[in-house]
């Protein structure tokens, strides 16, 4: 699966990034750099905020 923005290999990481931030039922997905443009802010933040979320035990991220 690709990102539907730019084109690049999806990990899980990105699809939970999307599922988490935009659409838990969203069938095409963003990877973490155009997230981060979508919300226009860094990468490193949505990246700490995949931590984060591990962290919290969210079933998004495996």
């Amino acid at each position: 699966m690709n990102c539907i923005s730019c084109g690049a290999p999806l990990t899980n990481d990105d699809i939970g990034a999307h599922k988490k931030l935009i659409n838990r039922g969203a069938t095409a997905f963003l990877c973490i750099p155009c997230l981060a443009r979508h919300f226009k802010v860094e990468e490193k933040l949505i990246r700490e905020k995949i931590i984060q979320f591990k962290k919290d035990g969210c079933t998004l991220f495996s």
